[in-house]
């Protein structure tokens, strides 16, 4: 990527181990020019205990030096912090990102609530649908190397955002594997027959060879979990759709089906970014 990186890393102020913030640094090094970062320190009240009997609630300078300062100045990284109080974590974020004219948002994925099963609170979706730049959700124990990119796309959507929101997987998707020097492939579901994607689309509006066109029957989940286990892919890029139509009143259940199948990173772009 020739343009310069805006980072925003989101950090919990609660937890000692900061996953997104590790990605950034590692991500960081790799990008030339380096980019720029954004810690942003917010606590979401849907996930945190806010009870003043939590040790974890009040943090003082030595911890912002230990946990912030030390690992980003020691990567040599051009950065800055921010602290909300909001009590709405979303909206926080999105002011943040604007702000800082962020090109990415990390954060934590956090623990599922059982092995195979994530349940984001409504403000992460919110984040994800409103966003207007990528969201790299970061797993716990994710490996650090990009060695695969894979894009799950919908090449059977026929409405303009549906078809907006392939554009913008690709786009992210391409991008991470060429800052990466990573294989970039792509994952199509389909249910039947009469919802077979066209293969000369899909190889024409990607560039890529067939061998790198994973066309898979089944539900969008499991055919991406699917070829990201035999690939062994490193990060998986997603869509969801913003607030358009009947968006608005959708969480994004294949997102969330998703997120809970695999065990790697995922990159969220959705329909109202635009590149």
């Amino acid at each position: 990527m020739s343009q310069q990186e805006r980072m925003l890393v989101v950090v919990n102020p609660t937890i000692d181990e900061h996953v997104a913030l590790k990605r950034a640094i590692i991500t960081a090094k790799l990008l030339q020019p380096s980019p720029k970062i954004c810690a942003l320190v917010a606590i979401d009240p849907d996930t945190v205990d806010q009870d003043v009997s939590n040790d974890s609630i009040s943090r003082n300078t030595d911890w912002f030096e230990q946990q912030i300062h030390t690992p980003l100045r020691e990567a040599g990284l051009d950065y800055k912090i921010e602290v909300s109080w909001c009590n709405n974590w979303q909206k926080a974020i999105m002011r943040a990102a604007e702000k800082f004219a962020a090109t990415r948002i990390l954060i934590r994925a956090g623990k599922p609530k059982t092995p195979r099963r994530f349940s984001f609170a409504e403000s992460k979706w919110k984040l994800l649908k409103r966003a207007t730049c990528p969201v790299l959700i970061v797993r716990d124990n994710a490996a650090e190397q990009r060695k695969v990119v894979l894009a799950a796309v919908n090449f059977q959507a026929s409405r303009d955002h549906q078809q907006q929101l392939n554009a913008n997987i690709l786009s992210r998707g391409k991008a991470l594997a060429d800052s990466y020097n990573a294989e970039f492939h792509v994952v199509n579901a389909y249910i039947d027959s009469m919802h077979y994607p066209d293969r000369g689309r899909l190889a024409k509006d990607t560039g890529l060879d067939s061998n790198h066109i994973h066309v898979v029957q089944g539900y969008t989940d499991e055919a991406v979990a699917k070829v990201a286990s035999q690939l062994s892919a490193d990060v998986v890029v997603i869509g969801t759709l913003g607030q358009t139509g009947q968006a608005k009143t959708r969480r994004g259940n294949t997102a969330e089906r998703v997120i809970s199948a695999v065990n790697v990173d995922v990159v969220v772009v959705n329909s109202e970014y635009q590149q």
